[in-house]
């Protein structure tokens, strides 16, 4: 078994080469593939993997997989990241190698806002509502920071996060913040309004809300920001998020007031009755033409934390 100080050493040992240092600085600007990095390094695929093995298994990278794609990002949690974390803090940001990096990154990035835009724009009409929502975004967060008051997200998971809305309202407030969602173009479309916004204790996953990749009692905050009125079965969905959730850590639901297109009080009271929620406050607002809801529910500590 390794002692703290050999892990210590083990992390440093990964890390002293010039291209893996390399490596941490761009995988702290956001999650790439590894053909976006050997095109940022300018180096093969199978050389750049090599590297990105040897970091990930130190714990100064982490590494997860969307369909067919596998993304990197600097390591957020553990000895790892607190190690990363210091080594970026000493890295020369003027040596010519880093600046040309940074420069080769910005292309990338501004080409994915280029796809972020068409995917945008090539969205279906349905899509009006959202986008009248967001026109009064600001009045939508209020009311869910008040409806919050002085609780922390601690570690925050936000189910179907679309393009990150909650994300960036509550990442910053949070000790680790996570967003899933099943469509990998509405990841890219998170990706990049989080990196906009500069956004940095977050991450987003290709994830089905149905079956969490997550053990129980994982999160002490779930939000859910226009899902259930979208979901086949919500209150399988309900069910599933409070299964992550640790006792007493506490849901949040944004959703359409209206029954004809959104959730009955109703309907939600019975779903957290159901799944081991108790309702603590709900408010309205209205945005535009529409009127959304805002409930925060508490998990009763024992029951029903392992539904699925």
């Amino acid at each position: 078994m390794y002692t703290p100080m050999q892990d210590f050493l083990s992390q440093l040992k990964a890390a002293a080469e010039p291209t893996r240092m390399r490596l941490l600085a761009i995988c702290a600007r956001g999650e790439l593939s590894v053909s976006e990095i050997s095109q940022v390094l300018g180096q093969s695929q199978p050389r750049v993997s090599r590297h990105l093995k040897v970091m990930c298994d130190a714990g100064l990278l982490d590494r997860f997989r969307e369909q067919h794609w596998v993304l990197y990002r600097i390591a957020d949690k553990g000895e790892g990241a607190e190690v990363a974390t210091q080594l970026l803090a000493m890295i020369p940001d003027e040596s010519p190698e880093f600046v040309a990096d940074r420069e080769r990154i910005g292309g990338l990035l501004r080409e994915r806002e280029r796809l972020v835009s068409r995917i945008i724009a090539s969205g279906p009409r349905q899509l009006d509502a959202v986008a009248e929502i967001a026109a009064h975004r600001e009045r939508l967060d209020l009311a869910v920071m008040q409806i919050l008051g002085e609780r922390e997200p601690g570690d925050l998971l936000d189910i179907g996060t679309g393009s990150g809305c909650m994300l960036a309202l509550l990442a910053d407030r949070a000790t680790h913040a996570i967003g899933i969602d099943i469509s990998r173009d509405m990841l890219l479309v998170a990706r990049d309004k989080l990196r906009a916004a500069g956004v940095g204790n977050v991450s987003v996953r290709q994830g089905d809300m149905y079956q969490l990749r997550f053990a129980p009692a994982s999160f002490d905050t779930v939000t859910m920001d226009l899902v259930l009125s979208h979901a086949e079965q919500p209150a399988q969905v309900v069910a599933e998020a409070r299964r992550v959730l640790r006792p007493g850590g506490v849901m949040v639901i944004v959703d359409f007031a209206d029954e004809a297109e959104g959730v009955s009080e109703e309907d939600l009271m019975k779903w957290w009755g159901e799944s081991g929620l108790s309702p603590l406050s709900g408010t309205t607002v209205r945005l535009g033409t529409h009127e959304l809801g805002i409930w925060l529910a508490r998990a009763v500590p024992g029951e029903k934390q392992e539904a699925a």
